[in-house]
């Protein structure tokens, strides 16, 4: 079997995860599918997480973090800003792979046992599956810090499912090591 480029097994993963995610905002109401939530292993082997939902963030996600947060304080109506905000992702929000950055996210309880664990064991191999398709990607693991603007990017993600989700919630973000990753089956 050959092996694509580490480029383009990136590429191919970031248009999957753009055509899953236009379908649970355009079908699902926004509900987090499989591929969205992949299973979190230690080096070690040892299953840590089941499910871990996690986002792709925009490289430049200025414009859509400060969307979300004005659909989000414009309103006292969540629906409506979450009508907002869905419209927003099912327009073309994820119809260009490549303005997306390969580091995902993950938003936590501020003072959660999982996130300190997963952190700690770092690095980690987050397991994606669904339609016939499957991903093995070895990730470094680091917390971001209140400013960064993929933790606010998260942030008000999240709020539009969750508006009650406090500030001091802990976001990790995962950086994929392509040269290791693994794919089945191999894009072509």
């Amino acid at each position: 079997m050959k092996r694509i480029s580490n480029e383009a097994l990136r590429d191919h993963f970031l248009g999957w995860q753009c055509r899953i995610r236009q379908i649970a905002v355009r079908q699902f109401d926004g509900q987090p599918m499989t591929a969205m939530q992949p299973a979190v292993w230690s080096r070690k082997g040892d299953l840590m997480s089941q499910r871990v939902t996690v986002l792709i963030i925009k490289a430049e996600p200025a414009e859509s973090t400060a969307y979300f947060r004005h659909q989000l304080q414009r309103t006292h109506e969540h629906v409506e800003a979450r009508a907002a905000g869905l419209a927003y992702l099912a327009a073309d929000h994820f119809q260009n792979p490549l303005s997306f950055c390969d580091e995902m996210t993950a938003l936590f309880p501020a003072a959660s046992p999982a996130a300190d664990a997963i952190f700690s064991a770092r690095p980690v191999l987050l397991d994606f599956e669904q339609f016939s398709q499957r991903y093995r990607i070895s990730c470094k693991v680091r917390r971001l810090k209140t400013e960064d603007p993929a933790r606010q990017a998260t942030l008000w993600h999240n709020r539009l499912f969750n508006p009650n989700l406090p500030g001091d919630a802990l976001v990790l973000a995962f950086r994929p090591d392509w040269k290791s990753a693994e794919a089945d089956p191999w894009p072509r």
